[in-house]
């Protein structure tokens, strides 16, 4: 509404003071950018997004995406209003009538799912196989025990629905505002055998999320580092909640040249139909 009203919105303006201007994207970091033709992780006012998913679609067309893929909450997280069974159905019809209208842009169908305690995913097999992309995180007991926290991992990681780890540590780097007006603290990350679970993505083919929200910017480097050495794909995506935030890909782009993300592993660097036979194969 700040912004609409011609304002700087103030979070952009408590940002700016506390980390200084933007600066524009380095050369190499805009190359990789240019690359990128979607964003695999966004979220709409159908779970806790702030914009209707045609605004959300609207704004990746305005960015020069390709396609964004959808990925409202699971039901398990009550918190972020996760879709139901019966919600998501209805999503996937709205989205079949907006592509009509939109293309040759593509809104993906999609999911932000849970992963259970056992590892097990929060949706049905069904419409998990009905889905284009399915982003498999982790947002509950996140300071489980390694061995415990490994083990849900690895089930998710191998389940086939799974296509996406999402925000690999759950780390939050600095506070955020709530919706009932009080302020999370910084959030550590999660203990887990990296190692296991970077090597079994690459056996299952599932891509690791560089997730680019400022306060996530999730896998740290070092962690980023190894998925590289073992040979993982991966997803740069922005977990955008707004329209704004779908210009968030740079933090990730910024993270990938300096750990020496190949460009050809990046998933979302494929055309729609190539990525699809990807994330269906």
């Amino acid at each position: 509404m700040q912004a609409h009203a011609g304002e700087v919105p103030e979070y952009l303006a408590r940002l700016e003071e506390a980390h200084g201007e933007l600066v524009p994207l380095a050369d190499d970091v805009a190359e990789f950018r240019a690359a990128l033709r979607g964003d695999l992780h966004a979220h709409s006012d159908w779970s806790d997004g702030g914009s209707p998913i045609r605004e959300m679609a609207e704004a990746a067309i305005g960015l020069g995406h390709e396609y964004l893929a959808l990925t409202d909450h699971s039901p398990r997280l009550t918190v972020a209003n996760g879709l139901s069974a019966e919600r998501l159905e209805r999503q996937l019809d709205v989205v079949a009538e907006l592509n009509e209208e939109l293309a040759p842009f593509r809104i993906l169908t999609g999911i932000e799912c849970d992963i259970n305690v056992d590892g097990s995913l929060d949706q049905t097999d069904e419409l998990l196989g009905r889905l284009d992309v399915v982003v498999a995180s982790v947002h509950s007991d996140l300071r489980a025990d390694a061995a415990a926290m490994t083990e849900r991992m690895l089930a998710a990681v191998a389940n086939p629905h799974t296509d996406v780890l999402g925000h690999c540590t759950g780390r939050l780097l600095i506070p955020r505002e709530q919706r009932e007006g009080r302020r999370q603290r910084p959030r550590p990350e999660s203990a887990f055998d990296a190692e296991a679970v970077f090597t079994a993505c690459v056996e299952h083919g599932t891509a690791v999320e560089i997730n680019s929200r400022p306060e996530r910017l999730d896998p740290p480097l070092r962690l980023l580092r190894l998925a590289v050495e073992l040979g993982c794909a991966f997803a740069i995506d922005t977990d955008a909640h707004a329209p704004g935030q779908l210009d968030w890909q740079g933090n990730g782009c910024e993270r990938a040249v300096e750990t020496g993300v190949p460009v050809e592993r990046v998933v979302n660097t494929r055309p729609a139909d190539e990525l699809l036979e990807w994330s269906r194969g």
